[in-house]
């Protein structure tokens, strides 16, 4: 989910996952479009567009806001007649053509945020219907159709099915599923990067450890989007392939162990990422020529993913690295970077408005147009309450008892008063 893969995939990148610029870097460039109405950020969209809306939109409702209609509006009007998304199109007006680079991140990206913003099914199954159209032999997706598959690519791809209600096990294609896709770029249990995910095999076939990409694999093997949780790991783990042992064994784990199943390899790339993060709590990035720098934005998928895993004591202390430390990144870097710390928020069950002494929700919120409507508070996350609905039939069922027995009582003390009347 790094806000920078939209721009790097586009360019076919050497540096696949390379690194967030540092906090010193130079501002971005004047954007080489019109920023258009609706849209969230002032930076150059072109490579970006769709992707830090769907996360913008996607952040605002797991925090309680309700977004402005011509910020939804702007999101709609990017989807071409197919079905799919490109990272921008300036004028969505002209109908999309040969020439325009749709993708499968964008497309996956809108029908998540679309999907739980709700009421925009014709838009999802449409979009949905593209990306089984263009999924590869393998099961998985790369980033432009026809591409050879990526973990990143199919991940986003396979969060987009289990939002929209999909069974990504029965998307198939060649007898594979995003799942089988998913555990070829699983590392072994030996050697460097033990147990993580790769992007993409290199040329020779071998798979090296991406922390980037390991974290959006976690959340694909699990059958979770972008906007996961604990409680919805729970709810969703009896409906994603391979889930031969409960949730709390996927929790609880620590061995690495061959990545037969999709679950197996999630709890073995947790694992990498609970390594990778124990000593200074964050990720690092090398650009080549420059020294390691904190990367932000993979620190906060990192968080999302291992608290969907059950790993809350690394997430929240990954988290905490973040409330101290990211607020100043993602004040430079726009409205995907608040929507990812909004995420990571809302993955541990933290109030973003409450990020440290950082409130994030009124700093995404104010990257865009003034949303219709936004919560003093971090919603109830829906059905994640300890009362499943007995307490409230309980009390319904007493008030009744004793609404009958006062009814009772008056008719008999009515009764008794007449026969004492002479």
């Amino acid at each position: 989910m790094n806000v920078r893969r939209c721009a790097a995939a586009l360019a076919a990148a050497a540096v696949i996952g390379a690194a967030t610029p540092a906090l010193a870097a130079s501002p971005s460039p004047t954007p080489s479009v019109a920023i258009p109405d609706g849209l969230y950020g002032t930076a150059d969209p072109t490579y970006d567009g769709v992707w830090r809306q769907s996360l913008a939109l996607l952040a605002q409702d797991t925090a309680g806001v309700v977004p402005a209609d011509r910020a939804v509006a702007w999101l709609t009007g990017q989807q071409c007649a197919n079905g799919a998304f490109a990272a921008f199109r300036a004028d969505p007006a002209k109908p999309c053509d040969a020439k325009l680079m749709v993708d499968s991140n964008s497309t996956a990206a809108a029908v998540q945020a679309l999907t739980a913003l709700g009421g925009h099914a014709t838009e999802t199954g449409k979009a949905v219907a593209w990306l089984k159209s263009v999924q590869n032999a393998d099961g998985g997706w790369g980033y432009n159709p026809g591409g050879a598959s990526d973990a990143n690519s199919t991940a986003v791809v396979t969060g987009a099915l289990v939002a929209a209600g999909e069974r990504p096990e029965q998307v198939v294609k060649g007898g594979k599923s995003p799942y089988d896709a998913l555990l070829t770029f699983a590392l072994p249990c030996t050697g460097d990067g033990a147990g993580a995910f790769a992007y993409q095999p290199d040329k020779q076939g071998e798979l090296t450890a991406n922390a980037d990409a390991t974290a959006a694999a976690v959340l694909g093997a699990l059958g979770q989007p972008l906007n996961a949780s604990a409680e919805k790991a729970d709810k969703t783990a009896d409906k994603t392939a391979g889930k031969t042992a409960d949730k709390k064994a996927t929790a609880t784990a620590s061995g690495c162990a061959a990545p037969a199943t999709p679950e197996q390899a999630a709890r073995n790339g947790a694992r990498y990422l609970s390594t990778a993060l124990a000593k200074d709590h964050h990720l690092v990035s090398a650009l080549p020529g420059a020294e390691n720098q904190p990367d932000y934005g993979n620190t906060a998928d990192a968080v999302v993913a291992l608290a969907a895993a059950g790993h809350a004591d690394e997430a929240a202390a990954a988290q905490h690295w973040l409330e101290a430390n990211a607020p100043q990144w993602a004040a430079q870097s726009g409205p995907a970077a608040y929507a990812q710390l909004v995420l990571a928020a809302h993955a541990t069950g933290t109030d973003p408005r409450a990020f440290g002494s950082t409130d994030l929700v009124r700093l995404l919120d104010a990257t865009g147009p003034a949303p219709q409507q936004t919560a003093t508070k971090k919603p109830e996350a829906s059905g994640t309450s300890d009362d499943d609905g007995s307490t409230t039939t309980l009390w319904v069922t007493v008030g009744a008892v004793v609404l009958v027995v006062l009814v009772a009582a008056a008719l008999f003390l009515a009764r008794a008063r007449r026969r004492q009347q002479p």
